[in-house]
């Protein structure tokens, strides 16, 4: 199948946060139909700059503000994302942080652990040890939940 030529990009901004016991976080999602496990961020907003993008990120999904320890990574292939259309090229933009208030938010043990509607959200500590790369949904997620792995564990 030909893929169709993209004339937009989407700049994604996530954070990794990482417990003092090697633990991951995670964001299980409902958007658009479909269930997704990736990493907490989302859309960089015109005007905005990268971190001011997951600072307000984090305190939308989080409820808290957050240290930002280093960029760890940005999407160095191409890769098209789906969720739009007309389909658009996707750079994903990674820093390793530190969240301020971890009682902000609710976490859970269990995958999914939410009613399938547009909008759901629930989170979770994961360690990395038990990190599946399969369990993300997106191609640059799984390379970096990969790096992650290799780094810190």
């Amino acid at each position: 199948m030909e893929e169709k030529k993209v004339e937009k990009f989407n700049v994604r901004v996530y954070g990794l946060a990482l417990s003092s016991d090697n633990k991951v976080l995670l964001t299980d999602e409902f958007r658009l139909g479909m269930l997704m496990t990736k990493f907490p961020g989302g859309g960089l907003e015109p005007g905005e700059g990268t971190i001011d993008c997951l600072r307000r990120e984090c305190r939308e999904e989080l409820g808290s503000e957050i240290e930002i320890i280093r960029h760890y990574y940005t999407t160095d292939f191409f890769q098209i994302t789906r969720l739009v259309d007309p389909p658009q090229q996707l750079i994903s933009i990674y820093y390793l942080i530190r969240i301020i208030d971890n009682s902000a938010f609710k976490t859970t043990t269990r995958r999914f652990d939410f009613m399938p509607l547009d909008g759901a959200q629930a989170f979770r500590w994961v360690p990395l040890q038990a990190l599946s790369i399969d369990e993300l949904s997106f191609p640059i997620d799984k390379k970096v939940g990969g790096m992650l792995k290799a780094e810190f564990f």
